[in-house]
């Protein structure tokens, strides 16, 4: 990382503004403070002449309220695409199968009950 700081370029910029998104994502702050971060990395996206960062700004601005409420809730998609994928794979695998119910019987049997809960939901454990 040394290495990389003193030779700066794309590599570096890009590196510190997905860390500066990052950290926003894994703080605990208030809906306020969210945005105004956010904000600020919006505005410096453009300036560091990368265009994946400018189209990751823009998205943003679109749609913040939605943004600063995952952020706060702590929800990825992150679960949803790692089941998405074995999905996906073990679909590609059973293309021999001649109807779709073997396939989703494939699925249920590899996954079991599937549930998810998301983080709102789950109840919060107080000490008497």
């Amino acid at each position: 990382m040394r290495k990389l700081r003193l030779r700066g370029g794309d590599l570096w910029r890009a590196y510190g503004l997905k860390e500066a998104l990052r950290a926003i994502y894994a703080a605990d702050l208030s809906e306020d403070d969210v945005a105004v971060l956010l904000d600020r990395s919006c505005s410096k996206a453009p300036r560091s002449g990368l265009k994946p960062f400018f189209t990751v700004a823009q998205t943003i601005r679109k749609r913040p309220s939605g943004i600063v409420a995952a952020v706060n809730l702590g929800i990825t998609n992150a679960q949803r695409e790692k089941l998405d994928r074995r999905v996906r794979l073990i679909v590609e695998g059973a293309c021999g199968f001649h109807s779709a119910n073997a396939a989703l019987s494939l699925i249920a049997t590899t996954f079991g009950p599937v549930e998810q809960v998301l983080p709102h939901g789950r109840r919060q454990v107080t000490d008497p």
